[in-house]
């Protein structure tokens, strides 16, 4: 049991730290490509990526777990990186980094609302939610001399939080069905894609695969989607089966972490003692969000 429980969080960690520098990746595309268009690419090629790993027609059960699937790829893969990616047209990454890390606290209120056999909450996970969110704040903004407040995109960034604690809720659903992970994660990636479609006409989609030539946007959509779709998905989604929606969802805390010290690494910014108090507590939040208690 433990080692199966180890495997879950090897599996979230390796998510979190591939989700939290895909932030770079984003802003440099967003020089070249609409948000939705990285959303399609991005997706379809790690839906292609999914169904060359595991060739497999997956055969669902009944309407309602095809439901549960439908839902998931328009919460999960459609929504939320379009509110996210249009969010961050709109105002700061660090004000979207911020809210977008309260879906942990979503999670736990749908987990607990909605889920029969839902994850018991205590005091240790709102303590946790409060020091994780004032670290992450001081991540974001030690250095600044003001906090740019921007509605709209601020608004869409609370909206896309919302959206993934549902996605979050949807995905413990699924993994009770048995179904082969990479199947499953196939089938949300077919609903989201199918879910963006129409925004292609909306938002002025161009295909332009000469835009591809560029080295730069290659490497980046590959990493996006290869790296933080096809397999970033499969292993959250194995973390979330074998720990639940709320214990793997904390871990978003992180991703503002591994944003600062990628940003050090590769873009060469210096940390303020703001940003490694920030950093501290934020890594104090997280262990008391997941700290149960000895059990009697």
């Amino acid at each position: 049991m433990k080692s199966k429980m180890a495997q879950g969080h090897v599996a979230v960690l390796v998510t979190i730290i591939i989700w939290g520098t895909t932030f770079i990746s984003t802003k440099v595309l967003l020089e070249d490509f609409f948000p939705i268009e990285i959303l399609f690419f991005r997706f379809l090629l790690g839906l292609t990526m999914l169904y060359i790993v595991y060739p497999y027609r997956l055969i669902v059960k009944n309407k309602k777990e095809e439901l549960t699937f439908l839902f998931a790829g328009l919460s999960g893969v459609c929504l939320y990186y379009l509110l996210e990616n249009i969010a961050l047209t709109y105002t700061l990454a660090s004000n979207v980094g911020i809210i977008i890390s309260i879906a942990p606290f979503f999670t736990a209120i749908f987990t607990h609302l909605f889920m029969k056999e839902d994850e018991k909450l205590n005091s240790n996970f709102f303590v946790g939610f409060i020091f994780a969110i004032l670290g992450i704040f001081l991540i974001n903004f030690s250095g600044k001399a003001d906090l740019e407040i921007n509605p709209l995109g601020d608004i869409l960034a609370i909206m896309a939080a919302v959206v993934w604690a549902i996605y979050s809720v949807l995905s413990k659903k699924i993994s009770q069905y048995g179904y082969n992970t990479v199947q499953s994660t196939r089938r949300v990636f077919t609903y989201g894609i199918l879910f963006m479609i129409p925004a292609l006409f909306v938002f002025d989609f161009r295909f332009q695969p000469e835009r591809f030539m560029n080295m730069q946007n290659l490497l980046n959509i590959l990493f996006l989607g290869i790296g933080a779709s096809a397999i970033c998905f499969v292993t959250w989604n194995i973390a979330v089966k074998i720990l639940g929606a709320v214990k793997t969802s904390v871990y978003i805390y992180l991703v503002p972490v591994i944003t600062i010290i990628t940003s050090v690494i590769i873009l060469k910014e210096k940390v303020t003692i703001w940003g490694t108090i920030g950093t501290a507590m934020t890594l104090l939040g997280l262990l008391l969000s997941e700290y149960r208690g000895k059990k009697r």
